[in-house]
């Protein structure tokens, strides 16, 4: 069996920067090389690395991988797991992290299969067993309603996915020192049966979701697209930004790319405000990661009341506003 030692992360890139996924990446995976004692890599595939790459090396990576051309600047899965599972058999990592982001989810179970072994995906917490230095991985079970600790001792490489805002970003220290390593890999272009014909950019105002620190979200029992309107008055006066459930998403009330659940966003605030939310096991999944949950809702046996660590038991028509002029006066606004 082979020796495998080492973390590696599958790095992201946004307009040729280091997203916050992949920052908390870096932090994720410092703890865990530093509880194995051994190395932390990451791999970056695009164009024009080297500023990125030396941006990791101060944030905490020991080496970079980096796959600079053309070639691999486009956003082909099987392009990239090609690209991926050849470097991970050349410098097999003992853990393979990616983000629980849209590439993650499509290329993590690919090069798992890829690389024979076992995948975990949506995790919430990686620690290193102190005893058999195995990899303990944390994710919400049964749409969010608990949480299990899983372990592929008979599995290498780990290859695993982790939640946005799961951990802190990593700081940037300039005194650190690292290595970047440049790799080529030919990718036999037979086999890639996709080709990406066209990449359409959506407009996105405001915070993104995964990177709000509020979110306050609308479900079914807003009623319609009007109700809204107090939704992001709270929203914008808290700094944060809104979402929804998939009520006002399938009735055309707001856009999907508002969505917050299994089938939309995964989401950590620090303060999620769930105003009209029954608390569907579906759109748990996506907010349980919340730092701090707050309900409004006019049914005192919503489940959301379950979850919530503060509730309002009333119409949203009337607690909005009264939260509205509070909010205001204690801004200052």
């Amino acid at each position: 069996m082979a020796d495998y030692k080492g973390v590696l992360i599958c790095g992201e890139l946004i307009e040729g920067k280091v997203t916050t996924t992949t920052k908390e990446l870096i932090s994720t995976g410092r703890k865990l090389s530093d509880g194995l004692n051994q190395l932390l890599s990451l791999l970056l595939i695009g164009q024009n690395l080297q500023e990125v790459a030396d941006e990791a090396i101060s944030l905490g990576v020991d080496k970079v991988y980096i796959g600079d051309g053309v070639p691999y600047a486009e956003s082909l899965p099987e392009r990239y797991v090609a690209i991926i599972s050849n470097v991970c058999k050349q410098i097999e990592p003992f853990i393979i992290l990616f983000g629980q982001t849209d590439m993650g989810r499509d290329i993590a179970p690919r090069l798992a299969a890829r690389l024979r072994t076992s995948v975990c995906m949506d995790c919430v917490e990686l620690t290193i067993d102190p005893d058999t230095r195995s990899l303990l991985q944390t994710k919400p079970v049964y749409g969010g309603n608990a949480v299990a600790v899983w372990a592929s001792e008979n599995y290498q490489p780990q290859v695993v996915t982790m939640r946005p805002r799961a951990s802190a970003p990593a700081e940037p220290d300039t005194s650190r020192k690292g290595e970047i390593v440049p790799v080529t890999v030919k990718v036999d272009d037979s086999k890639i049966k996709c080709k990406l014909l066209e990449t359409v950019k959506e407009e996105v105002k405001g915070i993104k979701l995964e990177e709000a620190k509020v979110i306050v979200t609308g479900g079914g029992g807003i009623g319609g697209s009007e109700g809204f309107q107090l939704i992001k008055e709270l929203a914008q006066i808290l700094g944060g930004t809104i979402g929804i459930t998939r009520v006002p998403c399938d009735e055309g009330w707001m856009p999907k790319s508002l969505e917050i659940g299994q089938t939309g966003h995964i989401v950590s605030p620090a303060l999620y405000i769930a105003v009209g939310v029954s608390g569907a096991p579906q759109h748990l999944a996506g907010c349980s990661g919340s730092k701090c949950i707050i309900a409004i809702n006019k049914d005192p046996e919503a489940h959301i009341f379950k979850e919530a660590d503060f509730g309002i038991v009333g119409d949203y028509r009337k607690a909005l506003p009264s939260l509205i002029e509070k909010c205001k006066a204690l801004f200052a606004i």
